[in-house]
């Protein structure tokens, strides 16, 4: 039997190797890191049942601020799993007592899984340039589900959309998605971000974006 349905911490395989996505290795043992259907082909890989987004470590995201603890920034990630965004994890040294000066309550970043443990305590990271605080542009919720066809192979679709739109897209692997560019463009990339969403299991979506895009260049001009 290829395919069984899995919980987390199940073990999978005792073979390190085979970890694909939606498992995590343990002292050289792979084990499920959600609830879903277990494939077991060269790699093992989980795919999840449940519609909600499951974070993984290395996984772009944008959450909101839903509270401050001693050293903690709590996020809301839209999964059933909050995210922790360490005080250490902040670019610049910070006293924990200025916390709510540089990132307050209701406030939206751009962040990074750090990593997720078996009982599934996710560590955020705002250590790289391309991530941060939103203060400007517009945030959209798709299905995150629909997230790896905005992308595309070798990040084509996307790359293709910046570039005819002209916009910076921070895509979150848990749907949420950041855009940034005059009021036309980030009208213009939201009408074909929520395209893909609708079209995302049919062929030939990149030929209809393309079509889509000049149809609406044209008639702007």
């Amino acid at each position: 039997m290829d395919r069984k349905v899995v919980v987390p911490g199940d073990l999978l395989s005792e073979d390190a190797k085979r970890s694909g996505e939606g498992t995590f290795v343990k002292d050289g043992k792979v084990y499920s890191l959600l609830y879903g259907l277990a494939n077991y082909k060269d790699k093992i890989n989980v795919i999840p049942l449940a519609g909600k987004y499951v974070p993984a470590p290395g996984d772009n995201v944008i959450g909101v601020i839903k509270d401050i603890t001693f050293s903690n920034w709590i996020v809301d990630i839209n999964s059933p799993y909050d995210g922790l965004l360490h005080i250490s994890e902040f670019p610049k040294r910070i006293e924990a007592e200025e916390m709510s000066k540089y990132l307050r309550m209701g406030s939206s970043i751009m962040t990074r899984v750090k990593d997720v443990d078996p009982t599934m305590k996710v560590e955020l990271t705002l250590n790289d340039r391309k991530l941060g605080s939103i203060r400007t542009g517009r945030v959209i919720e798709i299905s995150h589900t629909r997230v790896p066809r905005l992308i595309g192979k070798g990040g084509s679709m996307i790359s293709m959309l910046k570039k005819e739109m002209n916009c910076n897209i921070f895509v979150g692997q848990n749907g949420m998605i950041w855009i940034s560019g005059g009021e036309e463009e980030m009208d213009l990339a939201l009408k074909t971000i929520l395209l893909i969403e609708k079209e995302a299991h049919t062929n030939g979506l990149t030929d209809r974006i393309v079509e889509f895009l000049k149809s609406e260049k044209g008639a702007r001009s």
